[in-house]
Order: C-alpha cells, then structure tokens, then sequence
C-alpha cells in the first residue's frame, strides 16, 4: 500500500480512528492486524516470509537470553543465518548466480545453475536489518528478550515503517507498544503537518523531478551535457524528497498516535563533508551500520590502513544492501574512496584551504560535497553500469559548445527533455526546498507554527494542501527505496 494512494488515506483514516476508540491495551492487535492488511496489498504470499522471519527471530531472542557461555552466540548465529539466508535467496541469488556464470563462462566451463523467477518482497533489507537489530541488541544484553510473541510482531511489522524505514531499535520501539496515548491536539496537528510536509515534498517535487530524470537517465546517449547535468541534480533532490517524504510520513503517522521513531534525515545537502553528509542521510542505517558491522570490524580502534579498510568495507556492504547491482556497489565504494581520501589528505587539505584562504569562502565546501555526492548519485540512478560510465564521461565534455552557443545568444534548452515551464517550476520547487531547510536551521518550523495566530497556520495548512492537489503528480508512483 503506497503513502501516496487514496487507499492509504482510507486505511490510515479507519486505524488511526480506531486506535483512540479501543481500550489501549488492545490496541496493539488491531495495529498488529493492520500492519497485516497494509504489507499483504502488495504481494499477500511474503507475508509467510515475513512470519518466517518473526518465529526464528522471536525464539532466537528468548534462548539467546536464557543460553550462557558459546551457546548464546550460537543462537544468535543461527538467527543471523536465517535473516541473511532469507535475503540471499530473494535479492542476491540471480545477482551472484549471474556473476559465477560470466565466471564460469570464462574459465571455459558450463554453468547450468538456474535463475529464480521471484519478486523481491517489499522492504525486504529494512525489516531485516530491524529484525537483526533486536537478536544482536539481546545478545549485547542492551535489551530484555521479549515474550510477547503479538508485540515483538508488531515491532518488525509496524505499519509506518514496515517497508521503508527508519530501522529501529528495540530499545526505542518496543516498549512503546505497551504505552498508553491519549488524544492530544498539539501531538495529532504536528503529525498530520508532518505527513503532509512528507507527501508535498513526494508528489509535488520528487514525482514532478523524475519525469526529466527518468527521460534523460533511460536514454542518456540522446541528451547533451546540460541535461545530463540538470537531469542528475534533479535525481539529487528527487531521491532526497521521496525518502524523506516517505520517512516525514512515517514518522508523522506514528506521532499521530503517539509513538516517537527515530529522525532519519537531517538536511543532509548542507553537509560540508561527506562524512558529515553520512550524519545526516538515511541516520538510521547508517547508525545501523556503524553499531552491528563497522564497530565489530574492529571501527577506528585498530592500526590505521584497516581502519580505512573497515571504512572501505563497510561501504561496499551498504552499497549492496541497497541492490543486487554493480552500480550500487560502485556508488557505495564511491563514498568509502570520498571518506578514506579526506582522512589521508585532511593535513594537506587544510594547508591549501588555509594559504589560498578557501576555507574563508562562504559554502564552498557544502558545495563540493553536493558535487561529490550528486556524482554518485549518477551510478545509483543508472540503469546499468555502462550507462552510468557513458553519462560519467560524457556530464561535462559538451560543455565548452554550450558555452559558445550561451556567448552567441542562442538556446541551450531544446533539448533538456522538459518543458521551459515546467522546468522552471522544478528549479523554482528545489529553492522552496532549501529556502525551508535555511530557516529549518534558524528555528524549528514547529516553534513558528505554535506563534502563529489561528488563521495564519491554516491558511498555510490549506495552502500546502492547494499545492499538492494542483502541483502534484498523481501517478501512484512507488517510493524509491521499495525497491530495497
């Protein structure tokens, strides 16, 4: 069921009802329940895998708490198993079976191993790594094993953030679904802003930014430099606005009834390094990533080339988890090449910046790092690795004619693969953007709703919902990170 449908609305309309009307303590079976309905609207079989997962996991937990000594990480092991095992056979398999057999093939040898005709289940990788989250955090003894076999479900199935996102913690989750939430105004007003917020910034500006992208990205060969560039700086804002607005739902629908889920995005385009970008993108695999495999490699607490090695590899890792493509492989060892190289040229960087006094210019290192960024980004979006190496060697080549065409007068938009109109009404909705995030940084937009007479935050309210009616693209357009 996607955010962005009218079925959404109804489903989320009946629960949310619902859920004030019933005695609290039922309440986590009817979120239970739902959570249920939402993930079977799109394919009802996985839900057996997802149970799967839930019956392993929650056994798992409760004998990893009562086993000691070498039996405990044995338990744990064997979940971990499970949980991997699920994902190598949904997201991996074709993608490892294709590559032994190109192997095979040129060793001279015949590779008849068959390919599977699945579809990967919907959120596969988020409620996973949430699943394993809970095992490893009972094995670390951070978290109680939970007996409640309906709570611990609803923990990995939790409708808001099921497919998508953020990954919680156990710590953070799990004893909220025991917790009692009364209807509050303030608390439902904030939510509902923020769900709309998060479907503004999905139909309004990262739908209307995928028609260019997907025009230009699907057949790059017949575009020039300046729509290669424009098409992925869109993507850029385009990922950003679907995730975020994803999350910014999630998170706000949660609230709505009283639960609190972790931030997973914190304007990350004002990062003025790639580290720091990491910081503030996806915070919730990150995180994820620096407490259950960065920090087991050993983190920064080993000799320095493994320390770049541990960086290194635990990118490459988050480059896969995000598909089963050698162009997500490439992005993710793009970033881990970004963060090893900073840390190698950091004394000679600040020299430089120093003596030709860069670090005096004002966003130039935002700048560079968007750069840095947006040129992953390429590999991320393409549909393969040779179109993303076609677009890599070919972004800036046609600029200099470009130039002479500007310096003679003439258009350089014929061919951008957008409407002059509608172009302009993309660059104008990425300045709303960030013009929202500059003030985000002065003071919290919730603050300068709260000091806002009555009349003021509704026509603001009724604005934003004007804007998503006639702005929107209604195409039912999945998320993004679905795919995941």
């Amino acid at each position: 069921m996607l955010f962005n449908s009218f079925h959404f609305l109804v489903f989320f309309i009946i629960v949310t009802s619902l859920y004030f009307a019933i005695p609290y303590n039922k309440r986590w079976m009817l979120l239970l329940v739902s959570s249920c309905y939402f993930y079977m609207a799109f394919v009802p079989i996985y839900i057996l895998i997802l149970g799967f997962t839930i019956v392993i996991d929650y056994w798992a937990g409760i004998y990893i708490e009562n086993a000691k000594g070498k039996q405990r990480k044995l338990f744990l092991i064997m979940s971990l198993i499970a949980n991997i095992g699920v994902l190598a056979v949904f997201k991996y398999y074709n993608f490892l079976n294709q590559n032994l057999s190109f192997l095979m093939r040129g060793f001279g040898l015949n590779y008849q191993i068959p390919y599977l005709s699945i579809l990967l289940p919907i959120g596969l990788s988020f409620h996973t790594f949430q699943a394993m989250s809970y095992t490893i955090e009972v094995y670390r003894g951070h978290q109680k094993a939970e007996r409640h076999f309906g709570i611990y479900s609803l923990y990995v199935m939790f409708y808001p953030q099921l497919v998508a996102g953020p990954i919680e913690r156990p710590q953070n989750l799990l004893h909220q679904f025991r917790e009692k939430y009364d209807f509050d105004y303030d608390r439902v007003t904030s939510g509902l802003r923020l769900m709309a917020w998060g479907l503004f910034k999905k139909v309004v500006i990262a739908d209307r930014l995928a028609i260019l992208v997907d025009t230009v990205y699907n057949h790059p060969q017949q575009y020039n430099s300046l729509s290669l560039i424009i098409a992925t700086v869109f993507f850029t804002f385009q990922i950003f606005c679907d995730f975020s607005g994803y999350s910014d739902m999630a998170i706000g629908a949660a609230r709505i009834m009283g639960f609190k889920l972790m931030t997973n995005f914190n304007k990350p385009y004002q990062s003025k390094s790639v580290d720091e970008f990491w910081k503030r993108w996806h915070i919730s695999l990150s995180t994820w990533f620096k407490d259950y495999l960065y920090i087991t490699l050993g983190g920064n607490r080993v000799t320095i080339p493994r320390w770049y090695l541990n960086l290194f590899i635990v990118f490459l890792i988050s480059g896969l988890w995000h598909g089963a493509n050698w162009t997500f492989v490439i992005w993710g060892a793009l970033h881990g090449f970004y963060l090893v190289f900073a840390l190698i040229t950091k004394n000679f960087r600040e020299k430089f910046n120093n003596f030709f006094r860069f670090n005096k210019v004002p966003g130039l290192s935002a700048l560079t790092t968007f750069v840095l960024v947006a040129f992953a980004w390429i590999f991320f979006r393409a549909n393969g690795v040779r179109s993303a190496i076609y677009i890599s060697k070919h972004i800036f080549t046609g600029i200099p004619f470009l130039v002479t065409k500007l310096l003679h007068h003439q258009s350089v938009f014929e061919y951008v693969g957008l409407e002059k109109k509608d172009l302009v009404l993309s660059v104008f909705l990425i300045l709303f953007l960030e013009t929202v995030h500059y003030i985000q940084c002065k003071k919290s937009l919730s603050l300068i709703f709260a000091q806002k007479p009555i009349y003021v935050r509704w026509a603001i309210y009724y604005g934003l919902i004007i804007a998503i009616l006639f702005l929107g693209v209604f195409e039912n357009r999945q998320f993004i990170y679905f795919q995941f």
